[in-house]
């Protein structure tokens, strides 16, 4: 048996247990031994129930009565009476139905869980509930708890587990002897063997800090050896004219921030180099990222080199051409919009004009990456959002230039400075972290459901005056199982009551695209007076006369999403306001409570990784794609230890045939997170 035999050839996997682990996407030996515990139940500690104190308790107990009642939509409560020799108490437990099956059979269980004051009286709160008889008979009765994926058992991840446990005590090292050392981490093995099979729960941190060194310690690895690769690369260089930066910065009827001066000095001084730029610029919601990439579209314009910039959507894409000319244009530098409406004529006259290198810079969507579009001197690349392009997609249009272009990638989401060290490990960095000149700050206010009248008086004023409202929704449609609002509901309600004197617009993604381009383009231009949408909006709808937006089911969203859209106002001189209605009248989470006090995305991005985790910020398929299972990209101290570490190895002569688990691991980072 070794790390790649397939686990139907075990003893106990059955074909039905066989196609169990593979719905859950372990196929072999190796798969399953790196499916760690997500939790462990102590049941070293037993209770009697006359002995129960608030807190995280085990008793040994049967179940005397079960009932499962639905409370509103989307929620069944399961109530129990467990009872011992000493007495009864109350269990509860939410959407977990099938508990009433599992318990009836009268047999005794442990069952573990937080006693705690709820609804007016003392109860265990979701237990977790193991039957005494298939308690394996060990003295520390430690037992790991594993991810229920596609139904998958615990208790059948236990049991299997125990037939691998003597090649895991044989599994061989992954990390050099050094480094095992410097960090004081335990072996391999014993880490593995520690979280599959714990003696004492104290044990079990040591073993997640070594896997979690090792996890961020290969994506850093990965991070060094895509810079010493960037290093090795040749591309386009530009010099620095200074006459023409210094008029395109004389023309602009705006002054540039501190922030963005120093962000464009950064790329000129890239643009010099033989090596090409690799570099990302996030900037906060309506920072001036644009104009810091016109600037250096400007510069290769001047060096007769072209400018691609890759937008997710269209209405962004269109955006960016519509600053791009009025920056450009009066610097005799053409601009072109393709996207996926450009058909016909047109579309072939812009790809000849690419083509032939009468257009300086091409502003488009995925269109970009076409096999029909080709530039004459691409040297320069804007891939903005980058996070919702995948790695193929981004290479695709750096393909299309003779040289490797100079990259700039930007975001408008604030990357904490834990995950630019990990994940953009590779990037040099550039932050807009000042408003233009003459914003104010939005004003956030958490705002009752029950007070929704007076809040809609608010904004009908606002609207007398001459402004324009954002109304955003989850949902598209109306789900029976989830009480959060659909746009289309939500705009029907409002258009036939309370704002049925108002200009009503609906945007949502199923919408077909000149449908949705026809409604921005009304909002934009004044006719109408509210938008009531989804998060289509979330990135780059530039309207600066919309003043307030209301976030409805405001508690079901991110910190990271909640600023975005707050960033759809304040994008003007007027005061701007935003109300955020929570699902139900209860007291508002500290996540809200964060957003309402600070207008500061960078902190924010802070505060969302350690509530939320990386997915937020860094993307949901590409956090997945990470399958970190232990390391916390929130853990700054661990990964100032790990980038040590890669930092020592990539430039030592360290051979990577001799750890093989590590050099697999390492190259694919390396290609799923690099830039070019």
């Amino acid at each position: 048996m070794n790390l790649t035999t397939s686990l139907d050839k075990i003893k106990g996997v059955g074909e039905i247990t066989g196609r169990q682990f593979a719905q859950a996407g372990l196929h072999t030996v190796g798969d399953l031994i790196e499916f760690l515990p997500r939790t462990y139940e102590d049941y070293s500690n037993i209770f009697k129930i006359i002995d129960i104190r608030p807190g995280k308790m085990t008793i040994r107990a049967k179940c005397e009565k079960i009932s499962t009642r639905p409370v509103r939509r989307g929620l069944r409560i399961t109530t129990a009476t467990l009872a011992d020799s000493t007495g009864k108490i109350q269990a509860v437990w939410f959407n977990q139905p099938y508990r009433e099956t599992q318990l009836k059979s009268g047999d005794e269980f442990f069952f573990s869980g937080e006693f705690e004051f709820n609804y007016n009286r003392y109860q265990l709160t979701n237990p977790s509930a193991e039957l005494v008889k298939d308690m394996p008979i060990q003295t520390d009765r430690i037992l790991p708890v594993y991810r229920s994926i596609k139904g998958l058992k615990t208790q059948l991840v236990r049991k299997i587990m125990n037939e691998l446990r003597p090649l895991i005590s044989m599994l061989p090292e992954t990390l050099p002897a050094s480094i095992i050392e410097d960090e004081n981490l335990m072996s391999y093995k014993e880490a593995i063997l520690t979280l599959h099979f714990p003696d004492e729960i104290n044990k079990v941190e040591k073993a997640r800090e070594r896997l979690g060194f090792e996890e961020l310690f290969q994506l850093l690895l990965a991070s060094q050896f895509n810079r010493q690769d960037n290093a090795r690369l040749s591309g386009w260089r530009i010099p620095f004219d200074q006459p023409v930066v210094a008029n395109f910065v004389q023309k602009l009827p705006f002054t540039l921030t501190n922030s963005q001066r120093v962000a464009a000095w950064d790329i000129i001084q890239d643009f010099e180099k033989s090596i090409p730029m690799n570099r990302l610029l996030q900037g906060d919601v309506g920072s001036g990222k644009t104009v810091v990439a016109g600037l250096a579209a400007c510069q290769a314009a001047h060096s007769g080199l072209q400018t691609a910039i890759m937008a997710p959507t269209e209405i962004l894409a269109g955006q960016h051409a519509e600053t791009l000319v009025k920056l450009l244009a009066p610097m005799g530098i053409s601009v072109g919009l393709l996207t996926g409406s450009v058909k016909g004529k047109p579309r072939n006259l812009l790809l000849n004009q690419i083509e032939s290198g009468m257009v300086d810079v091409v502003v488009g969507t995925h269109a970009l990456i076409q096999d029909a579009v080709k530039f004459a001197r691409l040297g320069f690349v804007v891939i903005d959002e980058q996070h919702r392009f995948g790695v193929n997609q981004r290479q695709e249009l750096l393909k299309k230039s003779a040289h490797m272009p100079h990259l700039l990638a930007m975001t408008a989401t604030p990357i904490p400075r834990s995950l630019a060290l990990t994940v953009y490990g590779e990037l040099d960095i550039s932050v807009l972290n000042e408003l233009p000149a003459g914003r104010k700050p939005i004003l956030t206010k958490i705002w009752s459901p029950n007070s929704r009248d007076e809040l809609y008086k608010i904004i009908d004023k606002q609207i007398e005056s001459g402004r324009q409202a954002y109304v955003i929704c989850r949902l598209i449609d109306d789900n029976p199982d989830n009480e959060a609002k659909s746009v289309k509901a939500e705009y029907v309600r409002l258009q036939n009551s309370i704002f049925k004197h108002r200009r009503i617009g609906l945007l949502h993604g199923k919408m077909k695209s000149d449908d949705k381009d026809m409604v921005m383009h009304q909002f934009a231009s004044g006719q109408l007076d509210i938008l009531v949408s989804t998060t289509v909006v979330e990135v780059g709808v530039d309207v600066p006369n919309a003043t307030v937006i209301i976030i409805e089911n405001s508690d079901h969203f991110g910190l990271a999403q909640l600023h975005q859209l707050r960033g759809r106002v304040g994008r003007s001189s007027y005061q701007s306001y935003c109300y955020l209605i929570n699902s139900t009248s209860a007291s508002p989470s500290k996540r809200l409570k964060e957003i309402e006090k600070s207008n500061d995305g960078f902190y924010l991005a802070e505060v969302d990784l350690k509530l939320r985790g990386p997915g937020e910020i860094y993307g949901r398929a590409q956090h997945g794609a990470l399958n970190l299972q232990i390391a916390s990209l929130a853990d700054t101290k661990m990964i100032v230890r790990a980038k040590r570490q890669a930092e020592k190895f990539a430039s030592s002569s360290h051979d990577m045939l001799k750890y093989n688990q590590l050099a697999a691991r390492v190259n694919y980072y390396q290609r799923l997170t690099t830039l070019n």
